[in-house]
């Protein structure tokens, strides 16, 4: 009997240790248990939620980008437009400076002809005068006959 009473033994003790681990260990460990799985499941979220952040900052960072390629782009043309009035207007002015310095040509050389055709005239005149007193063998006198050799300068 006595291994009856050493295996009631032994079961009341059995039965005494599970009651102490499920009324003292137990419920802590399940405790620990649940908790580390909160954990868990939180480093998870977060881990998610960063990576969501991760995934809004990179397109804010795309979109950015896009916006300082567009600016710098915009700035670019802008520069472009601007050097290409710079030159259109160095353009404009050569022409006009141009155009100027050709009618400051034009005026001298009209200025120049006047004078050439004025002596050619009195030349004419005084060669009008020397065959006039030629053909007549007489001097003709310029001071008295001023008004005929002026008409006929004019002619001429």
């Amino acid at each position: 009997m006595s291994i009856n009473l050493t295996l009631i033994a032994q079961a009341l003790a059995f039965a005494a240790l599970i009651w102490l681990i499920a009324t003292f260990i137990w419920p802590p460990l399940l405790n620990a248990i649940e908790e580390r799985q909160k954990k868990i499941a939180e480093g998870l979220a977060a881990a998610e939620r960063s990576q969501k952040d991760l995934a809004q900052a990179q397109e804010q960072v795309d979109a950015a980008m896009r916006d300082a390629r567009a600016k710098a782009n915009e700035v670019i043309d802008q520069a472009h437009q601007r050097a290409n009035q710079i030159i259109e207007q160095a353009r404009n002015e050569a022409v006009a400076e141009a155009n100027r310095q050709k009618e400051l040509a034009q005026a001298e050389i009209e200025v120049a002809a006047n004078r050439a055709r004025e002596q050619l005239r009195q030349q004419v005149a005084a060669l009008a005068v020397t065959g006039a007193e030629k053909v007549l063998r007489r001097e003709i006198d310029a001071s008295a006959h001023k008004a005929l050799l002026d008409e006929l300068a004019a002619e001429i």
